[in-house]
């Protein structure tokens, strides 16, 4: 499995394949950051990107959306990806050059099997979209804050951790980058 977008999300996934044995790389902008991470067998950086997917059956898109990463899944990528591969995008949409995919996608002696979306580039996705009828496509409906706990957690979260690290003028948890974008 290949992992593209090494960050939290990313990382759960990898513990999770990892647990089923499964032989996990990650691509990420600082693979030396995964050095000695136990659930990866490599960490590539993104010039590595066609190397990567080639060599996995799985690809899961786990990256946030910046700049860098909008169409990052072109159809240069696409071509290098290991036949039959299954395309995972739990990230954001935009990520995945969608054209690009479905071109794949419905080409007789394409590369890819089959895709999975929690994501896609318009939300939601247009009823006209080829997605909606296309046998090896598995579409989900991004809506993980509708979970049960997800609003509980999110105050929690809040109200126990970062408000009395703010009024102590402590580091928050889980901060944004605004010069990554994320």
């Amino acid at each position: 499995m290949g992992i593209v977008g090494y960050g939290d999300i990313g990382r759960a996934v990898a513990k999770l394949a990892d647990a089923y044995g499964m032989n996990v790389l990650a691509l990420r902008r600082n693979p030396k950051r995964s050095m000695y991470d136990p659930y990866i067998k490599k960490a590539y950086g993104g010039e590595d990107m066609n190397e990567l997917v080639s060599e996995c059956d799985y690809i899961v898109v786990a990256a946030p959306l910046t700049e860098d990463t909008r169409g990052l899944i072109n159809a240069n990528v696409l071509s290098h990806v290991k036949k039959d591969a299954v395309l995972i995008n739990v990230g954001r949409g935009p990520i995945i050059d969608e054209e690009a995919m479905i071109q794949s996608l419905q080409q007789q002696n394409g590369k890819l099997k089959g895709v999975a979306l929690d994501v896609t580039t318009i939300e939601p996705l247009p009823s006209d979209s080829p997605l909606w009828s296309m046998e090896n496509v598995l579409l989900s409906p991004h809506n993980m804050d509708k979970t049960a706990n997800f609003l509980r957690e999110a105050t929690e979260m809040f109200v126990e951790e970062n408000l009395p690290r703010y009024l102590r003028g402590l580091d928050l948890l889980n901060p944004v980058d605004k010069v990554a974008g994320y």
